[in-house]
């Protein structure tokens, strides 16, 4: 407990630094995690079927802290040059989604991501490979053990550019 209320000074002590502008009160951890870059989605997969281009896509989940996180749920717009392809609101069975310490966890199926360019104009940006993170919003527990206890914290705001994104084609 004493080395995360540690890590988290630090992390607010280096961002203030990092942004004058901000006064250090007026800053959250995602806008911590946002001003380190750090992230918390490494990468994403999305299958897309003909009988639905409104579900069917993976994200793989990071954790860069020496702590175990626990996802209990997430909200995020995704899309590419400012334009929204793809939101979604996913909710994780008990216990929530559990990221090891400094690893990565695939958060599995998300079903119902819908598309508000619609699926047409979607399939356009599959060439590019990636998709921003504008606006991710997640509850998460910190210093979890096996998913259980835990430090819960409202993370809003998050935000990440140039997420690898993978897509496969599932036409027949």
């Amino acid at each position: 407990m004493f080395g995360l209320r540690v890590l988290l000074a630090a992390l607010v002590a280096g961002a203030a630094s990092a942004s004058p502008a901000a006064p250090a009160t007026d800053l959250g951890i995602a806008d911590i995690i946002n001003l380190l870059n750090i992230g918390l989605v490494k990468d994403i997969n999305a299958f897309v079927t003909l009988e639905s281009l409104t579900t069917n896509v993976i994200s793989v989940v990071k954790n860069p802290l020496p702590i175990e996180l626990t996802l209990d749920s997430v909200s995020a717009v995704a899309g590419l040059n400012g334009t929204i392809f793809a939101t979604f609101t996913h909710t994780f069975p008990k216990p929530g989604l559990v990221v090891p310490p400094l690893a990565t966890k695939n958060s599995g199926l998300i079903n119902n991501v819908q598309l508000p360019q619609g699926g047409e104009a979607s399939l356009s940006i599959i060439p590019f490979g990636i998709l921003d993170l504008p606006d991710t919003n997640a509850n998460v527990r910190a210093a979890t053990i096996g998913g259980a206890l835990g430090i819960p914290i409202a993370l809003t705001g998050l935000k990440q550019t140039a997420v690898p994104t993978n897509y496969t084609l599932e036409l027949d």
